[in-house]
């Protein structure tokens, strides 16, 4: 008579593991580089944090969400930095070192942005 919330374990020198297995939608989330910048800012820093989430099975659902959520901030905050800075496909035409200068650093202030105020919270 095996119960279905019985924890097992496997040993491990003199320690016992436990064998954590994640549910079916936590195993097919794929996170890339926001989602994984998250997710080792939790374990560095969040420590009791991260291991209740992924005790729970909410980290890479978790991990996911800020990965959509920075993607969208960064694609919008460099269209309003573009548009405010004034930089143009006629730039683009005109001086395209320039506009590639202009453009590696709206890219590079909008990831600072995101990674102060979403990943690194």
């Amino acid at each position: 008579m095996s119960n279905k919330n019985t924890v097992q374990y496997r040993q491990v020198g003199d320690y016992l593991i436990p064998n954590l297995i994640f549910p079916p939608e936590e195993a097919s989330i794929r996170l890339g580089k926001w989602g994984m910048l998250h997710k080792t800012y939790l374990e560095k820093h969040k420590t009791a944090l991260f291991y209740s989430l992924l005790i729970q099975g909410k980290l890479y659902q978790l991990c996911a969400e800020a990965e959509n959520q920075a993607r969208d901030m960064f694609d919008s905050l460099v269209e309003q930095m573009k548009a405010t800075e004034g930089v143009t496909e006629q730039l683009k035409e005109e001086n395209q070192m320039e506009w590639v200068c202009r453009m590696q650093n709206i890219e590079a202030r909008s990831r600072e942005i995101i990674c102060n105020e979403l990943i690194y919270t």
